[in-house]
């Protein structure tokens, strides 16, 4: 396959970037992209230019380094990461734009690459459970019902790449953090932070600079791990709950 990417480069956070063009030749279908942006990086390195700079980590589908647009889709046509996606996707002759997250709460670092500290910080802020040092507890210690354990196991699949944000046309981080707080204030084990953590975590998501929330629903088209949208409207419950709970 014969490509031509158009690349966003930028050099630091206070330069501005551009597009910059290039050709790739002989790219299999069976690659990868990210095994695409390796031999585009392998052909740049070579000529005595500066590869482009993308995150990756797992190549695995797991971590969600490999943030990026492509087309104008966050992590692009398929719904599953860029690791994942491979080039047969697309075809002979394409012309394919590549572009980092673009969210005010992920600002650019180098090229392709954003700074995604602010989902830390909003696990930081509630994304825990209080649990008592000495011997662990057995497994089947804590009852945890059926629906309530596939439902916490549904948004625990949140791998935290940010295609959410990408997607939203306001840049909202609302079904990330209704995963984060979802999975664990539906289980006993994470009862004792279950108001502060949703009050806390929503807090630090405003604090962060996100967008607020109009329920488009591209986010969760975007998802790779495909968090269901209601996800949303049960963190919005939750948020209510301990609001009142908190002003009695």
């Amino acid at each position: 396959m014969k490509l031509t990417l158009r690349v966003w480069r930028q050099q630091n956070p206070e330069t501005p970037g551009a597009m910059a063009t290039y050709e790739v030749d002989n790219i299999s279908a069976d690659m990868s992209f990210l095994e695409m942006l390796d031999t585009l990086n392998e052909e740049l390195t070579l000529a005595g230019d500066e590869p482009v700079a993308f995150d990756h980590d797992c190549r695995e589908g797991i971590c969600g380094a490999c943030s990026l647009v492509i087309n104008g889709d966050a992590h692009g046509p398929e719904r599953t990461t860029t690791c994942q996606l491979h080039m047969r996707s697309f075809a002979d002759g394409d012309t394919i734009d590549i572009e980092p997250w673009r969210a005010s709460a992920f600002p650019v670092i180098k090229d392709l690459v954003v700074d995604r500290s602010s989902f830390d910080r909003i696990i930081q802020s509630g994304g825990y459970i209080s649990a008592a040092t000495g011997t662990a507890p057995d497994a089947h210690a804590t009852p945890v019902p059926k629906p309530d354990a596939d439902f916490a196991f549904e948004h625990a699949e949140c791998i935290g790449c940010g295609a959410c944000v990408a997607a939203c046309p306001n840049g909202s981080a609302m079904l990330f953090t209704s995963a984060k707080v979802n999975h664990l204030n539906v289980l006993p084990q994470g009862a004792p932070e279950r108001e502060t953590r949703v009050l806390d975590m929503v807090a630090q998501m405003d604090e962060e600079g996100f967008g607020g929330c109009t329920l488009t629903g591209e986010c969760a088209t975007a998802c790779p791990k495909g968090i269901p949208l209601p996800s949303i409207a049960a963190m919005n419950k939750e948020w209510l709950r301990a609001t009142r709970k908190v002003l009695r």
